[in-house]
């Protein structure tokens, strides 16, 4: 058995972190004992900081780390489309598979003991089986023309077949409204229900809800200058044609664990449609990346106050500097009043978990179970994240 103590111990399992605490845990990581310490300065490990559970990064897309430091920031969700089409595939696949591992064991080093990953491709499979980590891997699809959805369904069932010879936990997942027909989008919601979960792109951008509000804007104008089919004009917003198309998938109220990512322009009837439709839904804030495309913000305090549970992502090192989980909550910490660590924690951690299935033995520091032990520094002197914050694994 080893012991760590640390001013702060955050448990997640209790509104308020431990002062002065300390967790035991054996050779596994599996946590045997955890309260306060009767005197700090007799425990052989004291740290000034924070013991947290290993994170839980909701959205990433580990196959585009080959990308970083490559796009333009600022240039709105078009021109980062057209980033992405012109870069994809300039790099060759050693290339690629290096850069997946760096930022694998970056990732986990730095504390993330689980990850819902969105692949495209094969790339990663086998980095994700060799990792520690656990991961569950969406495989997204794209399809605009409608005519197109029986062979586009067919290719993400031979790469899900793929996936899971390796091991993983895999399933279809669609993308956005913007780059799918209807059809597909129905017909792949479909399928990646029938694993309990799924992962959607939802209302990142103005310029998204531009398109199937009013048939405009920049995307439009892409969309069709590209002689691409665009989504149908419905006065409403990008969420709510969403959950229109999954009510065809099958008779709502859906049961399965749903992550709506990115969420920037959700409003208070976004919210509550959501509440109606999907028993088990979590939202997925990736701020530093929302800041670097189009230097906007998800409504934190409409979210916190609608009930849906958040969770914390990353994005791609194509729309992000870093895959840095304490980062985005410094961001996160930055902008919103109100914050305490506490409750970003439980986003990072615990709900991130719960998205997964995986709150058994991942999210909080309880008796039983293995979450990872991770350190966090340079808080200031309430106990806050600083500029200087970051993360390294523990245990």
């Amino acid at each position: 058995m080893a012991i760590l103590a640390a001013k702060y111990l955050y448990t997640l399992d209790r509104p308020d972190p431990i002062r002065n605490g300390f967790v035991e845990y054996d050779e596994y990581g599996t946590v045997s004992r955890v309260g306060e310490c009767q005197d700090p300065d007799s425990e052989e490990i004291f740290l000034d900081g924070a013991i947290v559970p290993g994170f839980v990064n909701t959205h990433c897309h580990l196959e585009l780390s080959y990308m970083w430091k490559l796009f333009r920031k600022g240039t709105g969700m078009a021109g980062f489309i057209d980033q992405i089409n012109a870069l994809r595939d300039t790099t060759p696949l050693s290339g690629k598979i290096e850069a997946i591992k760096k930022w694998m064991d970056v990732m986990w080093e730095r504390g993330v003991s689980a990850m819902a990953d969105i692949s495209n491709c094969d790339d990663s499979f086998s980095v994700k089986k060799d990792s520690p980590m656990y991961t569950r891997t969406f495989l997204e699809v794209f399809g605009t023309e409608p005519e197109d959805c029986g062979a586009v369904m067919d290719a993400v069932l031979r790469l899900q077949k793929k996936a899971l010879s390796f091991g993983l936990d895999a399933a279809p997942t669609p993308h956005a409204c913007y780059t799918m027909s209807p059809e597909l989008l129905t017909a792949v919601s479909a399928e990646g229900l029938k694993s309990g979960f799924l992962s959607y792109h939802s209302e990142e951008s103005q310029e998204e809800e531009d398109m199937l509000k009013y048939g405009r804007g920049a995307m439009w104008d892409n969309r069709k200058a590209a002689g691409m089919s665009v989504p149908p004009v419905t006065g409403e917003s990008s969420l709510l044609y969403f959950l229109d198309r999954i009510r065809l998938a099958h008779p709502e109220p859906f049961d399965e664990h749903v992550l709506l990512v990115h969420e920037v322009c959700m409003d208070k009837e976004g919210t509550e449609a959501v509440k109606r439709v999907l028993r088990h839904p979590f939202i997925a804030l990736c701020p530093c990346s929302n800041i670097f495309i189009h230097n906007a913000l998800p409504p934190v305090d409409l979210l916190r106050e609608s009930g849906i549970k958040l969770t914390v992502g990353t994005d791609s090192l194509s729309s992000n500097d870093d895959l840095d989980i304490v980062r985005e909550l410094y961001c996160l910490q930055s902008h919103f009043e109100g914050l305490s660590l506490g409750e970003l924690l439980t986003w990072a951690c615990l709900n991130g978990a719960e998205f997964l299935g995986k709150e058994a033995s991942l999210g909080s520091i309880e008796v039983g179970k293995k979450p990872g032990l991770v350190f966090v520094d340079n808080l200031d002197a309430e106990g806050r994240l600083t500029a200087g914050s970051s993360s390294y694994r523990l245990a």
